[in-house]
Order: structure tokens, then sequence, then C-alpha cells
């Protein structure tokens, strides 16, 4: 990939939006805080707030999305599974989302109440599968939509194509949108595009991109979520378990390197799962071109 072209990249500002996860203790809650702020001026599309498993973080989550509408110019999009919760539990909480002022839910089934590897088991009294989820979400209120897609397929999909079945439930529901599991080789996004588009699937499918903060904690969850880590990546990392700096000027070039190659192949909408960390994904914006709104307006305003 031929990774840094300003002159190509200029005329197309691309669209993005954040993960964030909700705090679990007072440090966490100051730092989460810090990162928003950083992000915020960039204008993102939006950004989603993860939902524990089990709905372990449902009350940190919901106060992570209340304040973001509250108190910053962001539209939040709250995540939100049918994991270990009846339907009328879960449509409380699309309820309380709707009171609170969100418009936007990411409808995700869930990890297994066992954790990743063990069998999932929907509650006797609630949503079976993450269709049915979307349908009860879009019963409750005029929201959008967002659901996950697998360009490796699920972990737990019998093959590649069951997961696209699975994703065409999803939209016909009503998913207006669709977020991909990280990767790292473009390759296997455009081919996963090319074969959803030839099923009929319209609806965005933004690629989720992990900016690697720690290589070997990535490699780790991309093995439970089945994403495949390429060759030329741990080498890239190789030798730098404790060169913390190093690592991080390797993690940004890498992560620019993709993003530049997907905005050269046409992708205008991008997602960033950010663990909660700014700086990486903020370095990243800067290079393609996106920068605090009021720098653009003044950009413009110059020329």
């Amino acid at each position: 990939m031929n990774a840094f072209r300003p002159s190509r990249h200029g005329s197309r500002r691309p669209r993005v939006s954040f993960e964030f996860f909700p705090p679990k203790n007072e440090e966490m809650e100051v730092s989460l805080w810090e990162n928003v702020r950083r992000l915020e001026p960039l204008g993102p599309a939006f950004v989603s707030v993860t939902y524990g498993a089990g709905g372990s973080t449902r009350e940190r989550t919901h106060n992570t999305v209340k304040r973001m509408v509250d108190e910053t110019s962001l539209k939040p999009a709250a995540h939100l599974t049918c994991v270990s919760a009846s339907c009328g539990e879960v449509d409380e909480v699309i309820r309380a989302y709707w009171a609170a002022g969100v418009r936007h839910i990411v409808a995700l089934r869930g990890d297994p109440a066992g954790g990743l590897g063990t069998v999932y088991e929907p509650h006797p009294q609630g949503y079976h599968q993450t269709s049915d989820l979307v349908a009860g979400i879009r019963k409750a209120g005029d929201f959008e939509v967002t659901v996950s897609a697998y360009p490796e397929k699920h972990p737990e999909a019998v093959s590649l194509d069951a997961d696209i079945d699975a994703l065409k439930k999803k939209v016909d529901a009503g998913a207006t949108r669709a977020i991909s599991q990280f990767f790292f080789d473009n390759d296997v996004y455009f081919r996963y595009l090319d074969k959803v588009r030839a099923r009929g699937i319209e609806i965005p499918i933004l690629p989720g991109i992990v900016p690697v903060q720690n290589f070997k904690q990535t490699a780790g969850f991309a093995r439970k979520t089945g994403a495949s880590v390429p060759q030329w990546l741990a080498d890239r990392f190789e030798g730098l378990e404790d060169d913390p700096a190093t690592r991080r000027l390797v993690a940004a070039a890498v992560c620019a390197e993709q993003v530049l190659d997907l905005i050269d192949r046409g992708v205008s909408d991008l997602h960033f799962y950010t663990m909660n960390k700014a700086d990486l994904v903020y370095a990243i914006c800067h290079l393609v071109g996106l920068k605090p709104e009021k720098a653009q307006a003044q950009q413009v305003a110059a020329e």
C-alpha cells in the first residue's frame, strides 16, 4: 500500500464514528471524558457506547449516553443486547434511551452468558436473535438501528454464507447500517462487501478499525472473535513488547496505512474502536484530512 499521498485525500473528507465503553471506576471516568472531549471537535457522525455481557454495564452505559446527550454535541448510539433478559426488560431499556434523547441503537445479540466459546441460550421470554431485537427496537420508536457484520464470519456461524443470511435477516427486520468486526487485511473487507451486495444487501457496511494499542492483547481478542492476524502485522510489532514508545509509532503507521488505503479504494465512512484512548485515533484522523470543525471552517474561508 502506498500510504502517504496527501494530494489524493485532500478533497475527500471521510466521515468517522467512534466507539467507547462505559467506565468502571472514577479514574476511568475522568479518562473517558478527556478522550471524548479530545475527539468531539472532529465532528463524528455518531459515537457508540458498549453494553456489557448480560447487561452488566446497563446503568453505566445509560449514564454515559445520557451525559453525551446533555453535555456534548455528539450523537450517541447506545449498544443493546438481548442476553439474559426478557423482552419486557429489554423494551424498558429501549424506552429509557428514547426518554434520554437517544435515537440510535446498536443492536447485538451479545456473547453467551457463559462467555465466548460457550453455547448461546436465549432467554425463554427474550428476543432470541438479533433480527428479533431489531424488529423490537423499530416497533418501539423511530430509531436508527446499527448491527454488526463479520467479514470473516461470526465465530459461531457454520459458514460465511450462513452469516450473511443472518445479516440479511437483520436488514429485513429494519437495520439501517452495519459496522464490521475489525480486520487488518483490506481485501478481506472488500471481498465481503462484494458478497453482501450480491445478496441484495444495500445498507452501509462501515469498516471497523482498531488501532493496535497492545499487539498481544489485540491478537488474543482477534482469535476469540474469528478475525485473522496477518503475519506481516505480527512482524511489525515483533520485539517491541517492552518498548511502548516505538510500539505506538508503529501502531499509528500501520493504522494510517490501512485507513488511507480504504479511502483510496472508495470508502467514505470509517468506524474506530477507540478503546477509550483518543491520541492514536486523533492522529490518524488528522492524517486523512479530518481536523477539528473550527479549523476546517477557517481553512475553507482562507481558500
